[in-house]
């Protein structure tokens, strides 16, 4: 077996486990499923799952980063095709709607995990750290490939920002029963004009000195 097939053996094999395990976290409950439940159902040696994850956080944070690389695919035709700053951050975050409803019927019951503080799951822990990154990459792109005209140290800490700002919409949508989480995408439609219009205002006089008070609060926050 060459090494681009055994690539693709182990890729198949780390999917599979994958899903298999989404499926019984939604059937069984996740405190209830077992890693040699997931072993078992997925056609693999419970040693074999242990060597791709080590542990059901670890599962989980796998289907995080699937979202993750998900989200980016579906971005794709909106960043291309758009410059103005509302139609790109309304298509990224419409667009990170649509790759979780597909979930959002165990939606809360992983949310309850990654809300606990020092859970390996919360989005501001250090295993959550390279999809987390990845995000606020991707809202960086937002901005960067826009036409939109700010001071530079507001530029710098707005992709974190935005990338709060989709946190909340993620958690409204963890907790939106409206069919088809219509009012997620309502709530998407309608505050994206109201965040362009907050950001564009960052350039007046006004509003100048408020901006570097929120640069400032960012950066002695996060040191």
């Amino acid at each position: 077996m060459g090494v681009t097939e055994t690539k693709a053996v182990r890729s198949e094999t780390r999917t599979q486990i994958v899903q298999t395990a989404l499926r019984l976290f939604r059937e069984r409950g996740y405190e209830a499923t077992t890693m040699r439940a997931i072993a078992k159902e997925a056609g693999v040696a419970v040693g074999n799952a242990y060597y791709y994850f080590g542990s059901k956080e670890e599962l989980l944070q796998a289907y995080y980063d699937q979202l993750q690389e998900e989200h980016e695919e579906a971005c794709r035709a909106v960043l291309a095709s758009e410059r103005d700053f509302a139609p790109r951050l309304r298509g990224v975050l419409r667009a990170r709607v649509d790759t979780m409803v597909p979930y959002h019927e165990f939606a809360g019951k992983f949310f309850k995990f990654a809300a606990e503080p020092d859970s390996p799951l919360n989005p501001f822990s250090s295993e959550s750290g390279s999809a987390r990154s990845a995000a606020v990459a991707l809202y960086r792109e937002v901005v960067d490939g826009s036409t939109l005209k700010i001071d530079d140290d507001f530029r710098a800490e707005l992709p974190e920002l935005l990338w709060l700002y989709s946190m909340g919409i993620v958690l409204y949508w963890v907790h939106d029963s409206s069919e088809g989480c219509r009012k997620t995408y309502l709530l998407v439609d309608r505050t994206v004009p109201l965040v362009n219009k907050m950001v564009s205002m960052s350039r007046l006089p006004g509003f100048k000195s408020v901006t570097r008070d929120l640069v400032g609060i960012i950066r002695d926050v996060r040191a």
